[in-house]
């Protein structure tokens, strides 16, 4: 099977998902901070990855507060122990990078729980949106502040979207 990806349509603007032999392995928005180089994408498969497309519709309508896909990341084992975490945030709640680097056992390690949030490759569905700064400020975001916002908004019943 190898790589390919699906472009979809959103209130964010238009989503690449990428997919590792059938599994979701990449979501990046337009402008995509850390976003893989276009040639890293395989090819084109409009019709790909549709549990994808489907949740990801109920999602931005407001009827998914918990995603149910199959993932493949691909990350160093701190990573990957951060993007698990990021799962475990519920829908409409948000938390610090120093509750986060505490809740996995190390404290003192926000910096580098920010910076592993950061590399995220699956936005919205492992949701480092929900991630926001000590004083509950809208830190960087892969996609941009504003989509970040609006993705908060979202999940708080706000009808921006």
């Amino acid at each position: 099977m190898g790589t390919s990806h699906t472009v979809v349509d959103s209130p964010l603007g238009p989503l690449t998902l990428r997919a590792d032999d059938g599994v979701l392995s990449g979501l990046y928005m337009t402008d995509h901070r850390h976003g893989p180089a276009p040639d890293t994408l395989g090819p084109r498969a409009d019709d790909g990855l549709a549990p994808v497309r489907e949740q990801l519709a109920a999602y931005f309508a407001g009827e998914l507060t918990a995603f149910d896909l199959p993932l493949a990341l691909h990350g160093t084992a701190f990573q990957e122990r951060v993007w698990a975490a990021l799962r475990e945030i519920p829908y409409g709640v948000t938390t610090t990078y120093g509750e986060l680097a505490a809740a996995l056992g190390s404290p003192m390690a926000s910096r580098a729980v920010g910076l592993a949030n950061g590399r995220n490759p699956i936005s919205i569905v492992v949701p480092c949106h929900r991630v926001v700064g000590a004083n509950g400020s809208l830190t960087g975001y892969g996609g941009g502040v504003a989509r970040k916002r609006a993705l908060l908004d979202l999940e708080c019943g706000a009808p921006t979207l």
